[in-house]
């Protein structure tokens, strides 16, 4: 007695099957769209783009995350205008990071170190006004851990 399928059964099979992971890839395709959060970014200045011009020439992903993305060598820089206070204080942020940036390497032994970049005062402006622009994005808490 021969068991086996009929050219019907399996063309038929094959069909249905096919047609079930297509309309299940359909369904998980609306769901998705469902939870989508559209968000939007603030415009990029000149100031924003020379900023970011300055972080790739000077690789700092290399070492540093920026929106989870990059190496963990350093302290994320998506929301570091958050951590030195820069909704409350402007200006005491712009001072911080600035003498932050400018006083490394600090020659601390055994202590991971920033090099010492020859970076001017336009370029560094533009590269504050840069890490303010990426704080401001909407990243809905990415990265997860508020200290990056």
């Amino acid at each position: 007695m021969n068991e086996g399928l009929t050219k019907a059964a399996a063309r038929n099979i094959f069909y249905g099957g096919s047609l079930f992971f297509f309309l299940l890839f359909a369904a998980l395709t609306a769901h998705s769209h469902f939870y989508i959060v559209n968000t939007s970014t603030p415009p990029m200045t000149e100031s924003v783009v020379l900023g970011k011009e300055v972080w790739e020439e000077h690789n700092c992903i290399n070492c540093h995350t920026i929106l989870g993305e990059g190496s963990y060598f350093a302290p994320e820089i998506g929301n570091v205008w958050t951590r030195y206070g820069g909704h409350d204080n402007p200006e005491g942020a712009r001072m911080a990071l600035e003498s932050w940036i400018r006083i490394q390497p600090t020659g601390a032994p055994g202590r991971r170190q920033m090099p010492l970049f020859d970076i001017n005062d336009e370029e560094m402006a533009a590269l504050i006004d840069f890490f303010e622009w990426t704080d401001a994005i909407d990243t809905q808490n990415w990265p997860p851990h508020p200290s990056g």
